[in-house]
């Protein structure tokens, strides 16, 4: 199992502002630093880290790099406690003058920043086929609870209000996935300018999965706020869908610099 090293604490949407360090020492690299929000925390083998290189170039000074979960110097922090997503290990990586072999380095040094934001191109339509899972959860789960639940000696899935509200969260979720489809086929096949479609469809998916499972909840009343049933868990784990692998607010903006440039 592998995991990906970019954020910190102090550069979460502004990567470029890391402070994990990189030097050569003869044939080898020393890792200084540490990196945060890691999923597979303590569970990979491989990491990918991403590190500074040459200060004074920017971004165009960050490099990538393989660690082993076995190099000395490389520690695992405790895992988070998360409001959602908890089948999924997230921690805090440490690096205390870790020496990685020179040949450890992903590509020329002064790519790394470059070839992150191309691998984020690939990997947000998988958020957003996430969140397109956890919007349909919902929706299931909704549709069956509606026709089983009745008040005013009929199903709620016979009120028109009810049937409007799983409506829209049906035609919602078809949209979204035929966005994230369409941008996994386009990444797939390698297109260029792939950034407005992937933060498009991240970006869509995951508004559109929060608000599907808030409805859910909704749907289920009083019960869909306890643990007992399953959508309190769909709404807390859409959540993180709006967050990670660039906000919705970063995606907005990669989509907007894509249009005007």
């Amino acid at each position: 199992m592998a995991a990906y090293g970019l954020s910190e604490r102090e550069a979460g949407s502004d990567a470029a502002a890391m402070r994990t360090r990189a030097t050569a020492d003869g044939d080898d690299w020393i890792l200084n630093g540490a990196k945060c929000w890691i999923s597979n925390g303590g569970k990979a083998t491989w990491y990918t880290v991403m590190a500074v290189t040459d200060p004074d170039k920017g971004a165009n000074g960050i490099s990538a790099f393989a660690v082993h979960a076995d190099d000395e110097g490389f520690t695992v922090g405790a895992k988070e406690r998360k409001m959602g997503l908890r089948g999924s290990p997230t921690t805090e990586l440490y690096f205390e003058n870790c020496r990685i072999p020179g040949d450890r380095i992903i590509g020329e040094p002064g790519t790394g920043f470059k070839n992150a934001l191309t691998t984020l191109e690939h990997t947000r339509p998988t958020i957003g086929a996430q969140a397109v899972g956890i919007a349909q959860g919902a929706l299931d789960a909704a549709i069956a609870y509606t026709k089983e639940r009745k008040q005013f000696k009929k199903s709620i899935s016979d009120f028109q209000g009810v049937q409007f509200m799983l409506a829209d969260m049906a035609m919602k979720i078809e949209a979204a996935r035929l966005m994230v489809y369409t941008a996994a086929a386009r990444a797939e096949r390698g297109e260029p300018a792939l950034g407005f479609l992937a933060s498009a469809s991240k970006c869509f998916a995951s508004d559109v999965a929060m608000e599907v499972t808030t409805d859910a909840v909704q749907l289920f009343g009083g019960y869909g706020y306890t643990v007992d049933f399953p959508v309190e868990r769909y709404m807390r784990d859409a959540k993180i869908t709006q967050i990670y692998e660039g906000t919705n607010q970063i995606q907005r903006m990669v989509m907007a610099r894509s249009l005007l440039t």
